[in-house]
């Protein structure tokens, strides 16, 4: 009987495997790849917002409309109720819950979603709203200068404009006839908006100090709250 050379045997072999392999890396090129769960959309931004957050190119400084894909819908500017002793003006931070209150009549408060001071930067207690101003110079305080070196070219104070920390619009807080160098301003940096990230003031977005701006009273109080509860305590400075 004929029988197969170990040559043939191996040639046979090696292009059987190779037959194979051919298949194999054949069938790599059209495998389906494994399904992966489909993201749900965000919910679409109502037009109520897109209008709070529009760009405002009348503004000394034209603003750009606020991105609001990165902004947590629970931080829009609106009413809500909001019962509490004190008056309608007041203003009040809650810390913890990273929101700012305008009180008002009927037991309601315009909400504000706010940017907070980092820790070591933190601060709470009653004062009032001094004054404000609109495009305001931001100068920099000295241990803020000597932490930062670099600001050493603003301490006799950084113009107005769009770059400025204090944004379209700064809310003085006093306590007394002393200025405590906390301030309620505006910022462009959208992300900061419910978190810690300041050296002590509270931000806003610009369109959203810009609205508080326009309904504060000079001499209105101010609450900040650090822990939920507090109401009365002195100002930590």
């Amino acid at each position: 009987m004929f029988q197969k050379s170990p040559a043939l045997n191996r040639r046979g072999f090696l292009a059987g495997a190779a037959s194979l392999a051919a298949l194999t890396a054949a069938g790599c090129t059209t495998t389906t790849a494994p399904s992966v769960p489909a993201q749900p959309a965000p919910p679409p931004i109502p037009d109520h917002a897109r209008l709070m957050y529009r760009a405002m190119p009348e503004e000394a400084f034209p603003l750009p409309a606020i991105d609001l894909t990165q902004l947590d819908p629970v931080y829009y500017r609106q009413v809500v109720d909001y019962p509490t002793a004190e008056a309608p003006g007041t203003v009040v931070v809650d810390t913890p819950n990273r929101f700012l209150y305008h009180v008002q009549d009927g037991g309601t408060a315009m909400r504000y979603g706010v940017g907070i001071g980092r820790e070591g930067f933190a601060w709470g207690g009653r004062a009032h709203i001094a004054y404000g101003r609109k495009w305001p110079v931001w100068t920099p305080p000295a241990d803020m200068i000597g932490r930062q070196p670099e600001l050493e070219r603003w301490r006799g104070g950084q113009p107005p404009g769009l770059e400025n920390p204090l944004g379209a619009r700064a809310l003085y807080i006093h306590q007394g006839n002393r200025d405590t160098l906390y301030r309620l301003h505006g910022t462009g940096e959208v992300w900061s908006i419910g978190k810690a990230v300041s050296s002590g003031c509270v931000r806003l977005l610009h369109q959203d100090i810009i609205d508080l701006y326009d309904r504060v009273a000079w001499g209105s109080k101010i609450v900040v709250l650090q822990e939920p509860g507090d109401t009365v305590m002195p100002l930590k400075v």
